[in-house]
């Protein structure tokens, strides 16, 4: 098979791109392909693996297609019209499981840094206006045992849930579209308005859908805690930007904790002039062993697809 990678990968990686696929194209660079480069792709190239950002939908469908697979590096895969690519015999694939700890450990490092006011602290300390410890400087709040709201309790959610309720003996309650009936640790199952509205710190890890699309806007940031955290880890457009920044302007919460943006990479002047908030550069999955494993799942369906058989994580 042709096939074109669109970023640049891990070396460990890349290395075993080029000894299955040794006629490989590598278009590298931080920038995303646009709608008309996947199109171009898709005309050009058996099968693509492509990742966060990769414009593969819309018209990238419109003209001549000769790829038959699309191998995503990552779990979510929002940036892929996934019913445009079925409609035209094109296999879709993501690399689940591998994310799942480290996109957790995420979430603890904002959830952690938003309680206790470790950004604002941080760039504090940088600005060199630091005098020395105060008994009122940088009141934050408490973590161990108050209570976290999880939208989601998939894989990253669950995770996400161990890690709350046994390391920070947190109360742990979840919003689910659908039942849970073993969550796998002490977890009570509640409606949405609900979670909102008891939560200390919720939790977004869902992902990204046209019925996720701004599940949390103005009105579910009212029903929050005036102390309470939001903290982001899954895609930036379930959350309405403009109105969680309305809502920290106006102090209805405490502050968010952010990986993720409504329209990544822009991140508004007026979210990062907010001190109450943690903002992250989509570090979920930024860890060595993390990539690696991604890129050799997404390999792994590339292989089988080519090698005539099912690919193990097709969506």
């Amino acid at each position: 098979m042709k096939l074109m990678v669109t970023r640049a990968l891990t070396p460990a990686v890349e290395a075993r791109v080029c000894a299955e696929f040794p006629d490989a194209t590598f278009r590298n660079g931080a920038a995303p392909m646009t709608e008309a480069e996947a199109a171009a792709a898709l005309a050009s190239y058996d099968a693509l693996l492509v990742t966060l950002g990769d414009q593969v939908r819309g018209a990238a469908f419109a003209g001549p297609l000769r790829a038959k697979i699309v191998a995503n590096f990552g779990v979510g895969y929002n940036h892929i019209d996934a019913a445009a690519a079925k409609a035209h015999g094109i296999t879709v694939t993501n690399t689940p499981g591998a994310v799942t700890d480290a996109t957790a450990d995420i979430a603890l490092t904002l959830l952690l840094m938003s309680a206790r006011r470790a950004g604002a602290g941080e760039r504090f300390v940088r600005s060199g206006a630091w005098t020395g410890w105060t008994p009122t400087q940088f009141l934050g709040h408490h973590v161990s045992g108050k209570r976290v709201g999880i939208v989601g309790l998939g894989r990253i959610g669950t995770a996400i849930a161990r890690r709350c309720h046994y390391g920070f003996g947190m109360e742990v309650v979840f919003h689910n579209r659908s039942t849970v009936t073993e969550p796998g640790l002490p977890a009570r199952q509640v409606p949405l308005h609900e979670l909102l509205a008891i939560s200390d710190f919720v939790v977004i890890a869902v992902p990204a859908t046209p019925q996720t699309h701004h599940l949390i806007g103005a009105a579910e940031l009212a029903r929050m805690q005036l102390h309470a955290h939001l903290i982001n880890i899954a895609r930036g457009d379930i959350v309405d930007e403009a109105a969680l920044i309305a809502a920290l302007q106006a102090d209805q919460i405490a502050g968010a904790g952010l990986d993720v943006f409504e329209r990544e990479p822009f991140v508004p002047e007026a979210l990062r002039a907010l001190d109450c908030v943690t903002l992250l550069p989509h570090l979920g999955t930024a860890a060595l062993e993390v990539r690696d494993a991604m890129g050799f799942m997404a390999l792994a369906n590339l292989t089988a697809f080519r090698d005539g058989k099912v690919p193990p994580n097709a969506v």
